[in-house]
């Protein structure tokens, strides 16, 4: 069964709504910035045509490192991270779990990806 979900970043110039499945667990992931980030995402990659991103071209940061495969979006008034373009899955997109409406990442189980040693 497919669920509706919105999410934003803290200050709500970056907003985000998708189609998937229902969240009833997270993903971490251990690479050098998942760790630094902290944040729990969801566990499946959302594809694009599931997807919509809703944000001033100004207000969407975008970072990359190393291969730049990853494409790690960010809210350049708050700063916080909503979502991400996933490297092991092209074009399809991960969310920040605290950035969704209605979700509490706390309460959900994680299970815990092995970025760090991705080749």
């Amino acid at each position: 069964m497919s669920h509706q979900y919105h999410g934003s970043c803290h200050c709500g110039a970056i907003e985000f709504d998708f189609e998937g499945a229902e969240i009833t667990e997270g993903l971490r992931c251990n690479c050098s910035i998942c760790s630094r980030k902290g944040a729990m995402m969801n566990n499946y990659a959302i594809p694009p045509d599931k997807f919509k991103i809703s944000a001033k071209e100004d207000d969407l940061g975008l970072y990359q490192f190393g291969a730049k495969t990853a494409w790690h979006y960010f809210c350049k008034r708050c700063g916080i991270y909503p979502f991400h373009v996933t490297a092991r899955v092209p074009d399809h997109y991960r969310v920040n779990l605290a950035c969704i409406d209605g979700i509490d990442p706390s309460s959900l189980e994680c299970e815990i990806f092995d970025g760090k040693h991705l080749l």
